[in-house]
């Protein structure tokens, strides 16, 4: 059995947390005839299994372009973490297991009240420009 989701248009809210979530998501943006992508499957397909308390989810490309165009994806694979509602990684290329279990690592130890205050000045300042 997978320990990952496939994330859809459809079931996206009840997946990714929002502002209130505690949790935090992994999305694994991919497509079937991407040689990076079918190389990073395994190394995503044992995080997941690891680090059981998180979500990881993958999001078919070729099935869910609407998904893959309101996040900006240029390339694939791309992986993405969101946490509380907020975008706090997107990175393409297939990341090497040591590299992926590093930022698991990084993602946990995220100070997200800090990480909230930083969105909210970025946005006040966009919004006086």
């Amino acid at each position: 059995m997978s320990s990952t989701v496939e994330l859809t248009k459809e079931n996206f809210d009840d997946i990714v947390p929002g502002p209130d979530g505690k949790d935090f998501v992994f999305i694994d943006f991919w497509a079937g005839w991407c040689g990076p992508c079918r190389q990073f499957a395994p190394v995503y397909e044992k995080a997941a299994e690891r680090h059981s308390d998180l979500v990881f989810a993958k999001v078919d490309t070729e099935a869910q372009q609407e998904l893959a165009a309101a996040f900006g994806i240029q390339s694939i694979p791309t992986l993405a973490i969101i946490r509380e509602g907020v975008l706090v990684f997107s990175q393409a290329g297939a990341l090497p297991e040591a590299v992926f279990e590093d930022l698991i690592g990084q993602a946990r130890n995220l100070d997200m009240a800090e990480v909230k205050r930083k969105v909210a000045e970025e946005q006040a300042a966009e919004g006086q420009a």
